[in-house]
């Protein structure tokens, strides 16, 4: 502990001097969290566009519901998941600021392509192109960061940095739509994507990379493998149980919240746009105000001990996992709608402190690759497990039931409990946390 000491004091003494990239003064380090918070609201509206746009795409590229599966079905998906590993592992040992910049720059450029397709063809492989970029904006983004601020503060700063979820979301969907209703599609998909190369180039040159592990109680070790890093994860308790409770929360939050425009139209008769103003608000401003209340109660009071990061987490998720029930148990709109205000902003409640907690429990040189696993499974189960599970148990579930609305209904209410597993692997978290945090940390 007194070596431990001894570093957060040669580094804080640095915070102000240091110009080299080994430490981080104080306006340096929140121009660099603001910076990539941007980053991430451009990597998760960018995402979220094409489920905007998707029918006036079809009309105009004139595609089938079958040739759309292209565009938005499980090969993207599945192509999207897969690349993050391996730029993980390349950002565990290579310069994370040119990572970042290099595939914003992709990623956006590719959306604007998107803007200018002709065709089916052209569209899906600017989509993929999109997949590839996006898969190293998150894990160097939060490695880096880790290396920006000290251990007690990195669960607020990657709180502050899963702002960019919420406000990416509503960058995708709200300002996107109104941009398609005035001007086009494709215009909605050029101003989301000439601003991200321009950022892209202000990352470049404006953002140092800092030396791996500065602020960590021991020096970092020698570069892993992903087999090293998996190996370690399985030993490392609490580590697997903050990304198994971050997994199986994305499962129950974002897996409900795909079908819930659907149920909405369907169970209450709304319309696509009634669905969409309904909803929209609660990602922006709900969203936005859980994930800031988030970083106020993850603190560097509170995150003094770990513990209470992962029980309020667990806490949180658990009683919103009642409101998550009732909304599909109940049959009345304005109730659902009530309980919605309440789930909504809890799925980004754990993203922040899932991320600062990773950094805390595991050495630098695996952090990239570490989150590059949380995403890999949260994606698995967002993008593939949940909404082909919940479509085929509707599917199952509608001779019996006699309406889609029904079967819908009954395949969401089974979901839902799922955030008590998701609570759960928190909680069980708290058990080691401390510890292996200090052995990493020294905090």
């Amino acid at each position: 502990m007194a070596r431990a000491q001894a570093a957060s004091d040669e580094w804080s003494n640095k915070d102000v001097t240091s110009t080299n990239g080994t430490g981080a003064g104080l306006v340096e380090r929140w121009y660099v969290l603001a910076i990539l918070t941007l980053v991430y609201a451009m990597n998760i509206a960018d995402r979220f566009v094409v489920s905007t746009l998707l029918e006036p795409i079809r009309l105009n590229l004139q595609l089938s519901d079958g040739n759309v599966s292209l565009i938005t079905g499980i090969p993207l998906a599945l192509f999207y998941v897969f690349v993050g590993i391996p730029v993980a592992v390349l950002a565990d040992h290579a310069n994370r600021r040119n990572i970042i910049a290099v595939s914003l720059a992709l990623w956006s450029a590719m959306t604007a392509a998107c803007g200018l397709s002709t065709n089916l063809w052209q569209f899906a492989l600017a989509r993929v192109c999109v997949g590839i970029g996006e898969a190293g904006g998150t894990p160097p983004s939060t490695s880096l960061l880790a290396d920006k601020f000290l251990a007690r503060d990195r669960p607020m700063a990657m709180t502050i940095f899963a702002l960019g979820a919420p406000i990416g979301a509503w960058l995708g969907a709200s300002l996107a739509g109104a941009i398609a209703a005035r001007y086009g599609w494709r215009e909605a998909f050029l101003v989301l994507g000439i601003p991200g190369v321009v950022i892209a180039l202000l990352v470049y040159f404006s953002v140092r990379e800092p030396r791996r592990g500065g602020y960590d109680a021991a020096p970092p070790p020698d570069v892993h493998s992903l087999a090293e890093v998996l190996r370690f994860l399985v030993r490392q308790r609490s580590a697997f149980h903050i990304i198994a409770g971050g997994t199986v929360a994305t499962l129950w939050g974002w897996g409900l919240l795909w079908w819930t425009p659907t149920y909405l139209m369907r169970s209450y008769g709304m319309t696509i746009d009634e669905a969409s103003a309904t909803l929209g608000p609660m990602h922006l401003v709900a969203g936005s105000l859980a994930t800031v209340a988030t970083g106020l109660l993850v603190s560097a009071r509170v995150a003094i001990d770990p513990r209470r990061v992962v029980w309020l987490l667990g806490g949180v998720i658990a009683l919103a996992t009642v409101p998550s029930i009732i909304i599909y148990w109940t049959h009345t709109r304005t109730v659902a709608v009530g309980m919605l205000w309440i789930v909504v902003p809890s799925i980004y409640f754990f993203i922040g402190p899932s991320l600062g907690l990773l950094a805390n429990v595991v050495p630098a040189t695996m952090r990239a690759q570490v989150v590059a696993v949380l995403l890999f499974t949260a994606n698995v189960a967002n993008l593939i497990i949940a909404p082909q599970g919940i479509g085929l148990a509707s599917y199952l579930l509608e001779p019996t039931l006699g309406s889609n609305a029904e079967s819908l209904r009954w395949a969401l209410v089974v979901l839902a409990p799922t955030g008590f597993w998701a609570a759960w692997h928190y909680l069980t978290s708290a058990r080691t946390l401390r510890e292996e945090q200090a052995a990493v940390s020294g905090t």
